[in-house]
């Protein structure tokens, strides 16, 4: 007699590949976001440097002429942090414009916030980034040391530190174990080491409790409407699509029944022929409806994922289409269903309207984002929102539900599309809405 096995026992076995796993995402996620720092962390040093030789030289009064331009790159660059740590996690709510005046700006409060995250990031933030450059280059040339090491110089420096020569296999193994060392710090350590370059940022640059969040609180309320809106007019396309097609085909199906039981018994012929136009009608009737469930959620969506479901737009797109999609967890369905959505619409209007020769299509979903972009080579001049939101007008209908589908799950969309081309549409969606 079998004994029943425990649901923790039975599921061990898996547990411990599904834990690594998750480990070496984290790992690889921590090291994307340490050297997505160092795109601030160097201009960081070079303002610091710069205001650093403004200071001194504003004691002869030279400095002084160069204070504004100091003070605009330091809230250009704190702005670009702000927008980095956005795309890796939670939002970071910028404050009110800081001034730029040397005289206002010493008196402000968000200049010197942003004053002491530049000088934290231009060094802990750099040495941090560094590390995410260094540490994974590291671990695989140790790793791999003892696969070459006899391809090596007899005096080549054996370790990625610059010290030790191996002369044997033991040296060889010993700088293999430091490689697998590289390996544990990353797995071990990179999560804080990223979480520790971004903290001075979430602490320095948010707006602070004295801030009036009025426009963001305006932006979700309007992003709330548009939801409705969208979700009403979801609800009257299908309504309007049940009415005037799939209903009509179904009282066209039950006048021909009725009509060939009536006529069964005095003209067979004519009745088989009422039923053949009924069954016709039915099936006709079938296909409207799975054309009108299929643009609720399709349901490719759920049987081979987005990137399944993108590959398979691209194929069928009339136009050569090329793929690079890069998601490695799923969405939420209301995310994944309007991302599809947005890449079917966009070939669309590239095959009816662009004349482009090819199109691409890439998809990316890092740090609880989503983002998508199509773009092909084709004349352009394309109607859309403007570069500052979704919210803008203009555009045809296509791009209109497009703007519609993204506003309503607190999304971003850029088109840019100038006379002459290329046309480039691009979305931003939460992964999580």
């Amino acid at each position: 007699m079998d004994t029943p096995q425990h649901p923790a026992a039975a599921h061990r076995g898996d547990g411990l590949p599904d834990t690594a796993l998750r480990a070496l995402r984290t790992a690889g996620t921590s090291i994307g976001r340490l050297v997505s720092g160092l795109g601030t962390a160097l201009p960081a040093l070079l303002v610091l440097l710069w205001a650093a030789v403004t200071a001194v030289t504003s004691l002869a009064g030279v400095g002084l002429l160069m204070a504004p331009a100091v003070l605009r790159a330091l809230h250009a660059l704190a702005g670009r942090e702000r927008k980095r740590l956005g795309r890796w996690g939670p939002e970071v709510i910028a404050p009110d414009p800081p001034p730029t005046r040397l005289r206002l700006a010493l008196a402000d409060p968000t200049t010197r916030r942003e004053l002491r995250w530049l000088v934290r990031h231009a060094t802990l933030g750099l040495l941090l980034g560094l590390f995410g450059v260094f540490l994974p280059i590291s671990a695989v040339r140790d790793t791999a040391f003892p696969l070459y090491w006899r391809l090596a110089p007899t005096d080549a420096t054996a370790t990625s530190l610059g010290i030790g020569v191996a002369h044997s296999w033991p040296d060889a193994l010993a700088v293999g174990l430091l490689g697998l060392g590289w390996i544990t710090i990353l797995l071990g350590l990179g999560p804080g080491m990223a979480r520790l370059q971004a903290r001075p940022g979430r602490q320095l640059l948010t707006a602070g409790p004295d801030v009036d969040l009025s426009l963001r609180v305006a932006e979700l309320t309007a992003t709330r409407a548009a939801a409705l809106d969208a979700h009403a007019a979801e609800l009257r396309r299908i309504e309007r699509s049940l009415h005037d097609g799939t209903q009509n085909r179904i009282v066209s199906v039950t006048v021909l029944v009725g009509a060939a039981r009536r006529m069964v018994a005095r003209d067979p012929a004519g009745a088989g022929e009422l039923l053949e136009r009924a069954q016709s009608a039915a099936e006709q009737a079938l296909a409207e409806l799975r054309t009108v469930s299929r643009s609720i959620l399709p349901p490719v969506l759920a049987d081979r994922g987005l990137a399944g479901s993108l590959a398979g737009l691209a194929a069928n797109c009339a136009v050569p289409c090329r793929i690079d999609i890069d998601v490695p967890e799923r969405c939420a369905a209301s995310v994944e269903a309007t991302a599809y959505f947005v890449v079917a619409e966009a070939l669309t209007n590239v095959a009816k309207h662009s004349d482009a020769r090819q199109a691409t299509v890439t998809a990316r979903s890092r740090g609880g984002r989503l983002r998508v972009r199509v773009e092909d080579d084709g004349h352009g001049g394309a109607e859309g929102p403007s570069p500052a939101g979704p919210r803008g007008e203009g555009g045809g209908s296509g791009l209109r539900g497009i703007r519609s589908r993204v506003a309503a799950l607190d999304g971003s969309l850029l088109l840019t599309s100038p006379p002459g081309g290329p046309t480039t549409l691009e979305v931003d969606l939460p992964c999580g809405s």
